[in-house]
C-alpha cells in the first residue's frame, strides 16, 4: 500500500476529510462537512406584531355582504349588501380573541386576527406574517361600512372588493341567540 506523502493511509484519509469539511463550510459536529447538520436552518423571526387601528369588537356583528370589481359599481353594490341584512353574514368572536371568518376557497370557519400593518394599514387574516398571502386588507371602515380586498392578486381578481354593511345598529351589537358566526340567518353557510 502506498502512502499519501509521508502519512499512512488512515491519517491521510482523516486529513482529507478535515480539509473537505473546511471547504464545504461544515464542521466536525455537522458530519465532517458531508450532508446536512441535524439542526434545521434558522428561520427568520417575525418582527413584533403591529396593533391594528380597528378593534375586534368593531368587526364583530351582523353584516350584509356583496362584492364588486369596478369602482363605479360600489354604490350599487353597497345597496345590494344592505339588502342582504335579511340574511346577514355573522362575524363572531373567536375563542382566543380573533374573529371567525372564512379564508378564500375554504368552507370551514377559522379564527382570524385583526392585524396592523405597514403604513397604518389594517388586515384580517391568519396569525403570522402581515400582510400574509391569505390576508384581506381593510381598505375602508367607518363603523357602518367596511370594504376589504384580498392581498393575493389572483384571489382578489376572483373575489373583487368585498363590501360589508352593518346590519346591527352599532359595533359589537348582539347576535341573535342560537345563530353561529359565519352563517346567514337561515343557518346556511354564506
Amino acid at each position: 500500500m502506498g502512502t499519501f506523502g509521508h502519512f499512512s493511509p488512515p491519517v491521510a484519509a482523516i486529513a482529507a476529510a478535515l480539509a473537505l469539511a473546511g471547504c464545504s463550510g461544515g464542521s466536525l459536529s455537522s458530519g465532517w462537512g458531508f450532508g446536512s447538520s441535524d439542526q434545521p436552518p434558522q428561520a427568520e423571526q417575525p418582527g413584533p406584531e403591529i396593533p391594528a387601528t380597528i378593534r375586534v369588537s368593531e368587526v364583530i356583528g351582523r353584516w350584509g355582504y356583496a362584492a364588486f370589481h369596478k369602482p363605479e359599481d360600489r354604490t350599487r353594490t353597497e345597496a345590494a349588501a344592505r339588502s342582504q341584512c335579511n340574511h346577514p353574514f355573522v362575524i363572531g368572536q373567536g375563542p382566543t380573541g380573533g374573529v371567525m371568518m372564512y379564508l378564500a376557497d375554504q368552507s370551514e370557519l377559522r379564527e382570524l386576527r385583526v392585524k396592523g400593518g405597514p403604513g397604518g394599514k389594517n388586515f384580517i387574516g391568519p396569525a403570522g406574517q402581515t400582510p400574509g398571502p391569505q390576508d384581506r386588507e381593510i381598505t375602508s371602515f367607518d363603523g357602518r361600512v367596511m370594504t376589504m380586498v384580498f392581498v393575493d392578486p389572483e384571489i382578489s381578481g376572483r373575489y373583487g372588493t368585498g363590501i360589508y354593511v352593518r346590519c346591527a345598529p352599532s359595533a359589537g351589537g348582539t347576535v341573535a341567540s342560537g345563530q353561529k358566526s359565519g352563517t346567514v340567518a337561515s343557518g346556511q353557510k354564506k
